[in-house]
């Protein structure tokens, strides 16, 4: 087991430079099976989700190979249609390969997708949106059988703007006969990210970014252009990092206008944000100032994956803070990571109300998921003493060398490999 240590006392200050966001690159890498061509992903982040994904390509018949920070996937030679069990119960993000695979094959095999325990995240929109589709699909033993041979054109209502959801069925309808529409989609700017990237590849994909997406399917795809989107999760938790600690960062590559909920907040705790064509900069106070709500809510509301983040910002701020999560139940169980340190939280089902305190203490916690394991280094930053953060492997789901990075913004941050 990893574990990530780190000083606190020290503000962070300095630039760093955001890469392709992990929540488009995984769908991307669903989407390269739709043609044999060879495609590249230009400025991919080396994440162990990126990793897993890179393996059930392979597992496929596919071939992924690394080119410095370029990742080509050449899957001219993929002949399997089942998903390895292993890998899928590790990785939530395994889902996206269903469209994909029924499109390219007919049929799928797959077992029910892992990932990091956040609450419950059931799969059965994506299972009506495809049987919506005349995939007939059976589940037994804990895995889901797929016939997708003759996929025809439907429209498709989503009880809920599931990101995931629509990603895979904006790609399985590419080989649907007609024309396919997906009511209350997802409006993520990583939806738009693939549906260029499928226009590119000869798709005709139209409305994505807005509640209603069109997909008209049975054309010919070809190798296509993945077009940069940088990662506006892994800017904001930078950025917040700077309010948490008093300090001043610039993020290279963030666009402002993929982070609007995110920047208003951290102007609302007293942060100086300057947001720029190619990036953004925030000067954090001394202390910050209690945030009266932060509700997390599909985009363009505010992330659930930047609620843990900014629940160290809470734990700080000079008054009491109230942060809704609306969207997974589980994730407010860093609560008690951060008590460790001395915050003081009060958590009712879906409601946290948190009394800023003025320091915390250095302690041992524990990443008990991907943004809480990012959020406990950067509480760590502010608190007195030695924070020690186990667990920290999950943390490279989705931050590439988080310690390293902050090393870079001046902390005293290092990592120690588990045996």
């Amino acid at each position: 087991m990893d574990k990530i240590c780190v000083v606190g006392g020290k503000p962070l200050c300095g630039e760093l430079c955001v890469k392709n966001a992990k929540n488009a690159v995984l769908p991307m890498l669903g989407a390269v099976l739709l043609c044999k061509e060879p495609m590249t992903i230009p400025d991919c982040p080396h994440l162990l989700d990126v990793d897993n994904m890179c393996a059930i390509l392979n597992h496929l018949g596919s071939e992924c190979i690394w080119n410095g920070d370029s990742l080509m996937v050449c899957t001219e030679g993929a002949n399997k249609y089942e998903m390895p069990d292993k890998i899928a119960r590790e990785l939530r993000s395994s889902i996206f390969m269903l469209g994909p695979v029924l499109a390219r094959f007919g049929h799928a095999i797959f077992s029910y997708p892992g990932g990091c325990d956040i609450g419950s995240r059931p799969i059965d929109m994506h299972l009506k949106g495809l049987r919506a589709l005349n995939v007939e699909i059976k589940e037994e033993g804990g895995h889901i059988y797929c016939d997708g041979g003759k996929m025809k054109g439907a429209s498709i209502h989503l009880d809920y703007p599931s990101v995931g959801a629509t990603e895979n069925l904006m790609m399985a309808a590419t080989a649907a006969e007609g024309v396919t529409t997906i009511n209350n989609a997802a409006r993520e700017p990583e939806i738009e990210a693939l549906a260029d990237a499928l226009n590119s590849m000869g798709a005709r994909v139209t409305g994505a970014g807005t509640s209603s997406v069109t997909i008209i399917g049975k054309l010919p795809l070809h190798k296509g252009e993945f077009l940069p989107l940088p990662d506006r999760i892994v800017a904001g938790t930078f950025l917040t990092a700077a309010a948490v600690t008093g300090g001043d960062v610039t993020v290279k590559g963030a666009r402002g206008d993929h982070l609007h909920s995110v920047l208003s907040k951290l102007e609302e705790c007293g942060c100086r944000v300057i947001a720029q064509k190619g990036e953004v900069r925030c000067i954090g106070p001394a202390r910050p100032k209690e945030l009266h709500l932060v509700e997390t809510s599909p985009y363009p509301g505010f992330p659930t994956d930047m609620q843990a983040v900014f629940m160290a910002l809470c734990t700080i701020a000079n008054g009491t803070s109230i942060i809704f999560e609306n969207v997974f139940d589980s994730r407010f169980r860093i609560a008690a990571e951060l008590a460790c340190m001395g915050a003081t939280i009060t958590v009712k089902d879906r409601m946290a109300i948190v009394r800023g305190v003025d320091r915390l203490n250095g302690a041992n916690v524990n990443a008990c998921d991907l943004r809480a394991g990012a959020a406990l280094v950067i509480s760590g930053l502010r608190a007195e003493g030695l924070t020690t953060v186990f667990n920290a492997q999950v943390i490279d789901r989705g931050y590439e060398a988080i310690e390293d990075t902050l090393s870079m913004l001046g902390a005293n941050v290092v990592r120690v490999s588990g045996d």
